[in-house]
C-alpha cells in the first residue's frame, strides 16, 4: 500500500517541472532504443502540440493542397478532402499514448505486434526505409525554396549550387536530430510561434485574391469525382499516417500522464496547421498556377515578404525533417545496427542526401511527391491499423523492460522470433491495398470499380479485423489486459 505520509517538498519530486540532466537541450540525447527509466520522465502532455505544430508548418502540405485543385475538385470539395484525410491525426495520437506507458520508442513497443525478430523487419522496412524516403522528399521540398532563396540574392543556383544547399539544410537538420528529445521539446515552440506568424501573412495575401466560390470548367461527376475524391484523401493522410513512430516523442512523459491528454495534444498539434496549410494551398490553386507553387505564390505575396516566406518553408521542413531523422535513426538501432543513437541519425541522414539529390537532379518534384505519397498508404495503413488495435487490446499496458528483452526468453520473442497473428495481418493488410490501388496501376479491384482506389480504407480494415481476430487468445494480450 502506498504511504499516505505528506511530501515535505512535492515540488522536488514533480516530474513536470524541468528535465533531469540526462535529457537537457544542451547535450546529445544518451538514451536510443532503452526504456526510459521513471526518474527520468518529465514533461506535460501539452509540449506535444507543438512538436506536431511546427512539423506540421511546411511546403509539402502547400503543394498538397494546390494539387487537389489542380486533380480537378471544386473548392469546397478540396476542402472536405483535406478535413477528412487530416482525421487519422486521431490515429497518430493514439499511437502516441504508448509512449509514457512503457517508456520506449514505437521502434520497440511494436515487438509485442511483430515478435522481437519479426519487428526487426517491420523496422528496416516500414520504419527505417519509410522514414528515409520522407526526408528525401521533404528536404528536397526544403531545397526548392532554399534554391528560390539563392537565386534571389543573385546567385545562380547550379548543380553546384544546389547540392551545397542541400547538404547545408540537411546538416541544420540533422544537428536537432543528433541533440535529440531535448533539444526537440526546447526549439519546437519557438519554431510553431514564428512559422504562425509567417503564415498568417501568407493567409491574408491569399485569402484577398482567392475565389471562393471556385469551380472547374469542367466539374468532375459520378465515377471520376469519387475517384479523385478517394485519391485525394488519400494524400492528405499519408501525412498523419506515416507517423507510426509517435511514441518517440512521448516516452519521457511520466507513466501517469493522461493517455488521453496525449492523444488530445499530439492529434491536434498535427491535425489544425495541416488543415490550414493545405487550405491554404487550395485557396492559392484558385488564384494562381499552383503546378510550380512557388512562381504561383510569389504572384500573391508582398515582394517585401517573399524571402520571408521562403525562409519559413525551408524553417518548418527543417522541423519535420528533424523528428523523421530522429525516428529513422532509433529504427536502424531497433534493426539491429549496433551504433550510437547519433551515428545512426547521421547515416540516416547521408543515405537521405543522396536519394534527395537524384530526386531534384534527375526527376520532377511534384510528380516523385504525388507518386510517394500514394504508394506508401499502401504499408502506412496496414502499419498504423495493427498498432492502434494492439493498443485498444492491450488497453495501452505495455512492459518496457520486457519489451527490451531481445532473447528468446523474451515473452515477445513468440514463435522463432515472430508473432505470425501480427506478421499475417500486417501482409494481408498490405495484398489487400495493393489489390485496391487504382492511381500509380490498376488493381484488380479498382478495375471493377471503374477506378476508384480503396486502397486506404480496405488496407485498414482488412489488416485491424484480421490482428484483433489471431490476438484474440494471444498470452501477451491476456496479460496485459489482466495488469493492473
Amino acid at each position: 500500500m502506498a504511504s499516505t505520509i505528506p511530501d515535505p517538498h512535492p515540488r522536488a519530486h514533480d516530474a513536470s517541472q524541468a528535465p533531469p540532466p540526462s535529457d537537457s537541450a544542451g547535450r546529445i540525447e544518451v538514451h536510443g532504443i532503452d526504456p526510459i527509466p521513471d526518474g527520468e520522465r518529465h514533461g506535460r502532455p501539452r509540449d506535444l502540440f507543438s512538436v506536431w505544430a511546427a512539423a506540421n508548418v511546411n511546403y509539402l502540405s502547400l503543394v498538397v493542397g494546390g494539387a487537389l485543385i489542380l486533380m480537378g475538385l471544386t473548392l469546397w470539395q478540396a476542402l472536405a478532402v483535406i478535413v477528412v484525410g487530416n482525421l487519422f491525426w486521431v490515429t497518430t495520437g493514439l499511437l502516441a499514448t504508448s509512449g509514457p506507458a512503457a517508456g520506449a520508442p514505437s521502434e520497440v513497443i511494436t515487438r509485442a505486434l511483430y515478435g522481437v525478430v519479426g519487428n526487426r523487419v517491420n523496422n528496416a522496412i516500414g520504419g527505417w526505409l519509410v522514414s528515409v524516403c520522407y526526408f528525401a522528399l521533404n528536404l528536397a521540398a526544403a531545397a526548392a525554396a532554399a534554391f528560390a532563396l539563392v537565386e534571389k540574392a543573385g546567385i545562380t543556383a547550379d548543380t553546384g549550387v544546389k547540392v551545397a544547399v542541400v547538404v547545408a539544410v540537411a546538416a541544420l537538420t540533422l544537428a536537432i536530430s543528433v541533440y535529440g528529445h531535448a533539444m526537440i521539446m526546447k526549439l519546437y515552440l519557438p519554431i510553431t510561434l514564428t512559422l504562425a506568424a509567417a503564415f498568417a501573412v501568407v493567409a491574408l495575401a491569399v485569402a484577398a485574391e482567392a475565389d471562393f466560390a471556385y469551380r472547374p470548367a469542367e466539374p468532375l461527376t459520378g465515377g471520376d469525382l469519387w475517384a479523385v475524391l478517394l485519391a485525394g484523401t488519400t494524400m492528405i493522410a499519408a501525412g498523419p499516417l506515416s507517423y507510426t513512430t509517435s511514441a518517440d516523442f512521448s516516452r519521457y512523459l511520466p507513466r501517469t500522464t493522461s493517455a488521453k491528454a496525449v492523444l488530445g495534444w499530439t492529434a491536434l498539434g498535427g491535425f489544425l496547421p495541416s488543415v490550414v496549410v493545405c487550405s491554404l494551398g487550395a485557396f492559392a490553386a484558385t488564384a494562381v498556377d499552383m503546378t510550380d507553387p512557388q512562381t504561383g505564390l510569389e504572384k500573391l505575396l508582398p515582394g517585401w515578404f517573399y524571402p520571408v516566406f521562403l525562409l519559413a518553408l525551408v524553417l518548418g521542413t527543417i522541423s519535420i525533417n528533424a523528428l523523421t531523422a530522429y525516428s529513422a535513426g532509433l529504427a536502424l538501432q531497433a534493426v539491429g545496427v549496433r551504433v550510437r543513437r547519433s551515428v545512426s541519425v547521421v547515416l540516416d541522414g547521408a543515405v537521405a542526401v543522396t536519394l534527395t539529390l537524384y530526386g531534384l537532379l534527375a526527376s520532377g518534384f511534384l510528380d516523385t511527391v504525388s507518386k510517394a505519397l500514394q504508394l506508401t498508404v499502401v504499408l502506412i495503413g496496414p502499419l498504423m491499423a495493427v498498432y492502434a488495435t494492439d493498443i485498444v487490446l492491450r488497453r495501452c499496458r505495455y512492459d518496457g523492460p520486457a519489451l527490451s528483452d531481445e532473447s528468446p526468453r523474451s515473452p515477445f520473442w513468440y514463435t522463432g522470433g515472430v508473432n505470425l497473428s501480427g506478421a499475417v495481418a500486417l501482409l494481408a493488410g498490405v495484398a489487400a491495398a495493393a489489390l485496391c490501388v487504382g492511381t500509380l496501376y490498376t488493381g484488380p479491384v479498382a478495375s471493377a470499380l471503374g477506378g476508384l482506389d480503396l486502397s486506404l480504407p480496405v488496407g485498414i480494415l482488412v489488416a485491424a479485423s484480421l490482428y484483433a481476430v489471431l490476438s484474440r487468445g494471444s498470452r501477451s494480450v491476456r496479460a496485459a489486459r489482466a495488469a493492473v
